[in-house]
């Protein structure tokens, strides 16, 4: 008996060894790669693949973005990741909407991200992805679904948010802006989406264990996504070891609770709910199905809104004239007496639309989005394109092209966006924020909607300073699937001389319960 441990244990130090000896070899190579000049086609490239990006650049997406306006065709191709990564909106469309069909995710993305979100609509294609798309279509496009969802909002503003900003101007607290939004944009979607309240906002609580492992969830997947090598966090994921052992046990975390959402929502009854989930529910009955939904639903509805809040707030702390503009067109609009828009009414706040637009044009929420080629192509700049290789649009870099956005591409402008003081659309290829053609992101108007009521409600009663603002450097992201900041966005906040009756959020929360 002790000679088989003694075998097993050999065999084992044995295994170990060689994956460790293959593994410095891979290394070492891809050292050697690094330094090869056909590390990237862009001869502008060579220079810069030898050094790490973080000598010269705060975030990877600003060395990308400084690549892309080198190169003439604002396309590069770095080959040791087999990615084609381009800031040209000729691309965008042919990606998008020309060659749609040819640009799938692809079944390596689907593999990167399988665990987290399974066969959630931002991860699957064919006949899975149009069947989600035309339910959520249907749900999202009901105005009987918006408004439930714009009165959502408006309570949470009105019974949570700013009572918050309320206690930390008293008490001259400093916040962490960012984890506010996260919190308040959890507590919506949960209760829109899924119909509880988990009560995030609370700062006194904890975040909900949901909450936090969706959040290590999301960070180790994205990490998988930037890996040189795949066959290290796959191996990681065999042998459970790792970050690949902690992605695991945050998965099981949100499963666990995923599925109890489904099984409480099923005990309640779901036939007179307005929440998506109870809507799902009623066409679904398979529950690892159902759980991929509620995953994709959080993805969207949570990191995305709050990622955009978080900068608008950043570039509105540094930008006193836009946050002036904005107060001004909400007195004229809205009335000076009212807390915050209805629904209505948020419709008409041109420029602040116009200075959201602009805040995700320098920021966007998600700052590249990548596909997979399936036959050989090549790109309207002349690219070629290899069959299963990866194609990235780079939004962020696309927001800091002088060609497509003028010399003064790097300013927060809201102006630019305006014609005769009325809001003007550009292309989705150009600005691919919310992703364009067939893809096009459902949830926009829900997430205009609500991010216009938080703002509406926020400055008319507050003035909002980023603590250290360091405004000559530009916010350093930390890595994820959606844009966040690395250190947070720590505030003080100041009441203004001014107060604002609730009469009107009071309504909405009052209809809203009618209806629920």
């Amino acid at each position: 008996m002790d000679e088989t441990v003694e075998a097993f244990r050999s065999l084992f130090s044995l295994l170990f060894l060689s994956f460790a000896a293959v593994f410095f070899l891979l290394a070492l190579v891809v050292k050697v790669l690094r330094s090869m000049p056909w590390w990237c086609s862009c001869p502008v490239c060579e220079a810069y693949v030898t050094k790490s990006w973080t000598a010269h650049f705060d975030n990877l997406c600003d060395w990308y973005a400084h690549l892309l306006r080198e190169s003439p065709t604002r396309t590069i191709h770095i080959h040791v990741l087999g990615n084609t990564v381009t800031a040209n909106p000729d691309n965008v469309e042919h990606m998008l909407r020309a060659r749609f069909d040819n640009y799938p995710k692809g079944k390596t993305f689907s593999a990167i991200l399988g665990d987290l979100l399974g066969r959630g609509i931002f991860n699957v294609d064919g006949h899975l992805w149009r069947f989600q798309r035309k339910m959520a279509r249907a749900e999202l496009g009901s105005s009987a679904v918006r408004f439930f969802a714009s009165c959502i909002v408006a309570d949470e503003v009105r019974g949570r948010f700013l009572p918050l900003l309320d206690v930390s101007s008293a008490d001259d607290k400093i916040l962490d802006l960012q984890d506010v939004f996260r919190r308040f944009a959890f507590d919506n979607i949960c209760k829109i989406s899924f119909g509880i309240d988990p009560g995030c906002l609370e700062l006194s609580l904890p975040m909900s264990e949901f909450a936090a492992a969706f959040d290590k969830a999301s960070r180790l997947s994205a990490s998988r996504a930037t890996s040189t090598m795949p066959m290290v966090w796959k191996a990681k994921r065999l042998l459970n070891r790792g970050s690949e052992r902690e992605l695991r046990e945050a998965i099981g975390m949100v499963n666990l609770l995923a599925n109890e959402l489904i099984r409480q929502r099923r005990k309640l009854g779901f036939s007179s709910n307005h929440d998506l989930l109870s809507r799902f529910m009623a066409c679904v009955d398979d529950e690892k199905y159902l759980r991929d939904i509620i995953i994709s639903f959080m993805l969207a509805g949570r990191d995305t809104v709050a990622s955009a809040l978080t900068c608008f707030f950043l570039l509105l702390s540094r930008h006193p004239d836009v946050r002036s503009a904005v107060r001004d067109e909400i007195d004229r609009v809205v009335g000076c007496g009212a807390a915050t828009a209805g629904y209505d009414r948020l419709r008409d706040l041109h420029y602040l639309h116009a200075a959201i637009y602009e805040s995700m044009r320098l920021y966007p929420p998600v700052q590249f989005d990548s596909k997979f080629c399936l036959e050989d192509d090549v790109l309207p700049d002349g690219t070629f394109v290899s069959k299963g290789t990866r194609v990235t649009y780079h939004a962020y870099a696309m927001g800091r092209m002088e060609e497509l956005w003028g010399s003064d591409c790097h300013e927060f402008r809201p102006q630019r966006w305006l014609t005769n003081g009325v809001f003007t659309p550009e292309s989705p290829y150009k600005y691919p924020v919310f992703q364009g053609g067939l893809r096009v992101c459902l949830g926009k108007e829900m997430a205009l909607m609500e991010m216009k009521t938080v703002i509406v409600a926020a400055v008319r009663r507050f003035d909002i300073h980023v603590v250290d603002d360091g405004s000559s450097l530009p916010p350093k992201f930390a890595p994820g699937l959606t844009a966040s900041l690395e250190s947070g966005l720590p505030v003080r906040v100041q009441r203004r001389d001014t107060s604002f009756p609730a009469q009107q959020l009071g309504a909405c929360s009052a209809q809203c319960s009618s209806i629920c």
